[in-house]
């Protein structure tokens, strides 16, 4: 099970990468790697989809198109935008598959390589801006605005109903027979607790009796961080609201049990933050 509220090994080190010259130092460093990623901030993987494949880099170092996502074990690691060879791959596809490390590097370069390419420019007066900070930030020369990766905060949440049984829904743009727990993005001016009220009476129209924090999880699709919460119901009703949510049940253990070994259903990678909730709840441990 991937455990994310572990400390990471990857040293950002924000103290040193604001220097361009001892970020360009690390570039050379003998044992340094870069990792590719596609326009589509896919990776590069070696076969099968198991690692990350990383390279020796290989061009002088170009501050505004290199990325330095750290240092682990004191090795430094860097992420590009290029042109990727062999098999490409999203984050949501093969974390489960990537050690923790490799998540760690993953979901920092994806997220980091997004923001920019789809924002490079000040959104307070337009004018183009120059990354810095090793490509932690960037920086606007037209009105001195410094820029810093945006980061979108999504509620997930586990129901439980008075009968201890989970509420699983379909979204209508998923195909084929997956369901889910229930989520959705945290609005302006909202707490994240609003937001998991908010979201579920919209989503299946389930008032909430008791809301607990679970955990949390980097999703670099583009760039969410999903907080994980489980939640009791008042009652079992529900009613979906069929634009997002097109289907919704509650499962007993046994019953979920059954329908996933007749292949009726299916659920979320073991990637995923979904997954562990409802693991969570399999082994009874929300309580």
């Amino acid at each position: 099970m991937i455990n994310w509220a572990m400390a990471s090994d990857l040293d950002r080190v924000d103290e040193h990468r604001r220097s361009a010259e001892w970020v360009a130092h690390l570039w050379r460093s003998p044992d340094a790697k870069l990792l590719k990623l596609d326009q589509q901030s896919r990776f590069t993987t070696n076969a099968g989809g198991s690692k990350l494949r990383m390279v020796k880099p290989f061009v002088e170092y170009d501050s505004q198109r290199h990325r330095l996502l750290g240092l682990l074990d004191e090795v430094p690691i860097f992420a590009v935008e290029a042109l990727t060879e062999g098999d490409v791959h999203d984050f949501r596809e093969v974390a489960h598959q990537l050690t923790d490390n490799e998540r760690d590097i993953a979901a920092t370069a994806a997220g980091m390589i997004n923001w920019h390419r789809s924002e490079p420019h000040c959104p307070r007066c337009g004018a183009e801006t120059r990354v810095i900070n090793g490509g932690y930030a960037r920086h606007c020369a037209g009105c001195d605005l410094e820029l810093f990766p945006r980061t979108d905060p999504a509620v997930i949440v586990a129901i439980i109903d008075p009968e201890d049984r989970l509420l699983l829904g379909h979204q209508v743009n998923w195909q084929g027979n997956r369901l889910s727990v229930f989520a959705g993005f945290v609005e302006s001016g909202e707490s994240l607790e609003q937001a998991v009220h908010r979201e579920m009476a919209e989503e299946v129209d389930v008032r909430l009796s008791e809301v607990n924090y679970f955990g949390s999880q980097p999703w670099p699709m583009p760039r969410s961080l999903m907080l994980g919460f489980w939640a009791r119901a008042e009652s079992s009703d529900i009613s979906v609201d069929g634009e997002e949510i097109g289907f919704a049940a509650w499962f007993s253990r046994d019953e979920l049990t059954q329908k996933l070994a007749a292949g009726e259903i299916s659920l979320p990678t073991k990637s995923s933050i979904a997954h562990r909730l409802v693991q969570a709840w399999r082994d009874g441990e929300l309580t």
